[in-house]
């Protein structure tokens, strides 16, 4: 294998971990800013007001997207099981 074949399944592998993980990320950003804004404009400030609903959120996040992270892992592997085939080792 070549180190450009590797650096570009690096690239894919970093890149395929952005578009996995960003869903995630970003609904743990939005409730993160509405409980914010809760606290804000209420003056309440107990820790785990942010802390449980973030959690809760991030659960529902997965399963809600885990399919979607499974097909894309799996296309994935599959290129790379192709990529290993073919380079004949």
């Amino acid at each position: 294998m070549e180190s450009t074949q590797i650096l570009d399944i690096g690239k894919e592998a970093i890149f395929l971990l952005l578009k996995i993980g960003a869903p995630v990320l970003l609904i743990s950003l939005f409730v993160g800013l509405i409980i914010s804004f809760f606290q804000a404009l209420t003056q309440i400030q107990e820790s785990t007001l942010s802390f449980v609903p973030k959690i809760l959120a991030i659960f529902m996040a997965l399963i809600i997207f885990m399919p979607y992270m499974g097909q894309n892992l799996k296309l994935f592997m599959e290129h790379i099981v192709e990529l290993i085939i073919y380079s004949g080792g």
